[in-house]
């Protein structure tokens, strides 16, 4: 398969190693999938931190947040006959499924993109409510008349769905409560309006009928959305037939807004692809990549919490207009970084 990605020296930029854990008691297991910004001239990441307690022999143990904000662990024995812990992200104890971890939200900033630090006076950003007692996870940012949108994955026992921050200065932020209900995920607002209405791209999904496709939506005020249309759909046989969605906010071009999104096979390899949309109605894809972009390829890319993944939903355009920075989640633990030229994608879209 075919892969344009230009990929940093410096990979993987940021280890778990490397921040240290939010509390006493906890440890970070991945760092996964930050949304991207740029604030104060610098290069900002906003970093799912996932975390959870030293493992024990013979037991698993995970985080969860109370409806107070207050961490509760749950340790059950290994061999307990209503554990299922096949699967190293999530777990169904009972009948109920559980996260192996848990995430919040972290700031990191860089001057020149590669070498990313943690600054001062920033504050984590955790789950709220009944809504969010799983974690917040897979944050975009979206700058639209100089307000930031944080569309992020939010997580309970109820479902999973899209919550709403908003921003100015990146140290009060204004909760809008969840914008998508479950299950959903996956959305980027686009960061102009058209036609005087909002516009994003997100993810419902169906275990029954129909699929996990990209859909789009619109709002005349950033907060209700509705007029929502299927745009992306699984193809059979490809690298993208098992679940599609969306990246970061898309790319305004000449030829179209372009977005870069993720595609998973029944054997959970995650590749990134790209799709074009018109500019005046977004709700009507002309072209699509038939081959990936970027595939894993890396040690990095290959190995680690859930091999064989990249995931992105976070870029910078440079000012040239054609290199786009992408950064981006490995193996559900490290973040790295890699370069596109605009143009090689386009050579590799098929129109309608």
């Amino acid at each position: 398969m075919k892969d344009i990605a230009k990929r940093f020296t410096q990979n993987p930029l940021l280890s778990p190693a490397d921040l240290p854990a939010s509390r006493e008691g906890l440890q970070i297991t991945c760092l996964l999938n930050p949304g991207v910004f740029q604030f104060e001239r610098k290069t900002w990441l906003i970093v799912r931190v996932a975390e959870r307690p030293e493992q024990k022999e013979n037991s698993i143990s995970f985080p969860i947040l109370t409806e107070t904000g207050a961490i509760k662990i749950i340790e059950i024995p290994t061999d307990d006959t209503e554990l299922d812990a096949s699967d190293a992200r999530v777990i169904n104890y009972k009948g109920v499924d559980y996260l192996t971890t848990l995430s919040h939200l972290r700031l990191l900033c860089s001057d020149d993109g590669h070498h990313f630090y943690e600054p001062e006076n920033y504050p984590l950003l955790v789950g709220e409510g009944i809504l969010e007692t799983f974690g917040i996870e897979d944050c975009r940012v979206t700058l639209l008349e100089n307000k930031y949108y944080l569309t992020y994955t939010a997580v309970s026992d109820n479902g999973v769905g899209v919550g709403l921050r908003t921003t100015t200065d990146w140290r009060n932020f204004e909760s809008h409560g969840m914008m998508l209900p479950p299950h959903n995920k996956d959305c980027a607002i686009f960061n102009e309006k058209i036609n005087g209405l909002y516009y994003a791209l997100h993810r419902p999904s169906s275990v029954d009928i129909g699929g996990n496709y990209i859909w789009i939506t619109s709002s005349p005020d950033g907060l209700h959305w509705g007029n929502h249309h299927c745009i992306i759909k699984t193809r059979a046989g490809l690298w993208d037939s098992k679940r599609v969605g969306a990246g970061a906010a898309p790319i305004k071009t000449e030829k179209g807004w372009l977005s870069i999104y993720h595609g998973a096979n029944a054997a959970h390899q995650y590749c990134l692809g790209a799709f074009l949309m018109d500019l005046e109605d977004p709700t009507k894809v002309i072209a699509r990549t038939e081959e990936p972009i970027m595939v894993p390829t890396a040690t990095y890319e290959l190995t680690g919490f859930f091999g064989n993944v990249v995931f992105t939903n976070g870029h910078v355009v440079h000012p040239d207009g054609d290199t786009v920075t992408i950064y981006y989640g490995a193996s559900d633990e490290f973040v790295c970084g890699a370069e596109f030229s605009i143009k090689d994608i386009y050579s590799l879209l098929k129109y309608n």
